[in-house]
Formats: C-alpha cells, sequence, structure tokens
C-alpha cells in the first residue's frame, strides 16, 4: 500500500494543475491553482500542503507518524469532497463544465486514506 498512496499522492499533486472546470458565461477555465475571475481563492494549494504532510508522514517509521497520516489524509479528502461541490455549482442557472482535474481529485483523495487506514507496519519481536 505504500506505492499506491504515494502514486495516489502525486495523482493528487498532478490534478491540482490541470483544469477543474470551464465556465461559459465568464470564458474561464479555473485550476486548484489558478481562479483568476471567481472566488474561490486557490484551493489546491492546501492540496499540495497535505500532500507533502502526506508523504513525510507516510515514510516515518513511528507510530505517530501513521495516526498522524491518518488525520491528513481524512482532512484532505474532505478538502477534495468541499472542492468538488463548490467549485462545480450551478450558479444563477449557469453549471460549469467539469474537466478531467475535478473528477480526478476525489478518487486520488480517496486513495491516500485507504493507503493511510494499511499503513506497513512492522513490529518488535517480543525478547523472553
Amino acid at each position: 500500500m505504500k506505492w499506491v498512496g504515494v502514486a495516489s499522492c502525486f495523482l493528487l499533486i498532478i490534478s491540482c494543475f490541470i483544469p477543474w472546470v470551464f465556465i461559459a458565461f465568464k470564458n474561464i477555465t479555473v485550476t486548484g491553482i489558478d481562479a483568476t475571475g471567481t472566488n474561490f481563492g486557490k484551493p489546491g494549494y492546501f492540496h499540495l500542503i497535505m500532500s507533502l504532510f502526506f508523504l513525510f508522514f507516510h515514510f516515518t517509521p513511528r507510530v505517530w507518524a501513521k495516526r498522524s497520516n491518518l488525520l491528513v489524509a481524512a482532512v484532505n479528502l474532505g478538502w477534495a469532497i468541499r472542492n468538488y461541490f463548490i467549485i462545480s455549482a450551478c450558479e444563477m442557472g449557469e453549471c460549469p463544465i467539469k474537466k478531467a482535474g475535478i473528477i480526478i481529485l476525489i478518487p486520488a483523495s480517496l486513495l491516500m486514506l485507504v493507503a493511510a487506514l494499511f499503513p506497513d507496519v512492522s513490529l518488535k519481536e517480543e525478547v523472553k
């Protein structure tokens, strides 16, 4: 599961840079990093920060890191769901066209959470 987590983390990072939605009446393409012309801010930066924390905790061989990684992955999934519903929502009768980035965002975040649920932990043997 270690490499599935790393691959899904990089997939999430890539999805922040590709288009999320296209708003036709404003002629704007929104990505996670560039949402110029909207009030969305830059939601992809939070995903990038969470991805860095995920990778750090994922490769740290301590129990506290694995538990912290579970929290990071859950917050990241919640942020991804929030972005999906807010950024792709219809407004004043105009619905944005969903692009590949917003569609990749949810499965990549979900795979990160699954990888955090099943970490590679080696147990020490008891000394008799």
